[in-house]
């Protein structure tokens, strides 16, 4: 299912000369198109995936801080304007549920949480109070009982929180919420979760987003490779024992 079709990018490219119209995601983008059900966005720290993903969440109706529309709170005002020059364009379809979990602020979701809900509220919703959880418990508890079907799901990377066991299961979460109409769009570093089946990957470049497939991505090479060759790459990394003198 299809719930944001595309984002059209309205700043002239003469225009783009500042942070954060200026990073190479944004700068070259006029238009991306949502084409699948799932789609990852990939790219070295800095090159504007978190930016990017912030600006749709806000243009979708969303917290910058994070959690469901009906979340209005605010902390910290840490966002780009960025979502004032993009311009959202749906599909004839409409989400019944929507989450936009931003890792680094989540606590700032559980706290809101607190403040305006009690225990019942939240044993219902998320199957405890999130601030009893640690925080990937916090995580799997959102995706395993607050989300449901008919949803708009942004992420911006998920996996910090969470070991390879745990990804593995929001993989499974996640296949049973696309099955039921869901929509996912993810910023990620996971060479776990970008083996996502069917999924549309895109890795930001210096030339802005580069549609890739799962086997040329930078975190399945390094990760291969380091696994099948780490006592040779810890030696070229200066880390090996033969380095501890």
């Amino acid at each position: 299912m299809i719930y944001i079709k595309r984002i059209i990018n309205r700043k002239p490219i003469e225009e783009r000369c500042e942070y954060p119209y200026n990073i190479p995601s944004i700068l070259h983008m006029d238009e991306f198109e949502f084409r699948e059900s799932v789609t990852f966005i990939t790219g070295e720290n800095g090159a504007g995936k978190s930016t990017f993903i912030e600006a749709l969440a806000i243009c979708a109706g969303f917290n910058p801080e994070g959690g469901s529309p009906n979340l209005n709170y605010h902390t910290y005002d840490s966002h780009s304007s960025l979502f004032n020059d993009l311009k959202l364009v749906r599909s004839a379809y409409r989400n019944k549920d929507g989450y936009f979990l931003r890792a680094e602020s989540f606590y700032n979701v559980s706290s809101e949480l607190d403040r305006i809900s009690g225990r019942a509220f939240q044993m219902i919703n998320y199957g405890g109070m999130l601030h009893e959880y640690s925080h990937g418990e916090s995580f799997l508890a959102l995706v395993q009982n607050r989300l449901s079907g008919n949803g708009l799901f942004i992420f911006d990377e998920p996996e910090s929180a969470l070991s390879i066991s745990s990804q593995f299961r929001l993989l499974i979460r996640m296949k049973e919420l696309v099955d039921n109409k869901s929509q996912f769009i993810i910023a990620t570093h996971s060479p776990i979760l970008l083996s996502y089946p069917g999924a549309d990957i895109y890795r930001i470049t210096n030339n802005g987003f580069e549609s890739v497939t799962y086997e040329e991505t930078d975190q399945f090479k390094l990760t291969k490779y380091f696994i099948n060759n780490y006592p040779k790459m810890l030696d070229e990394l200066g880390v090996s024992e033969d380095n501890n003198i």
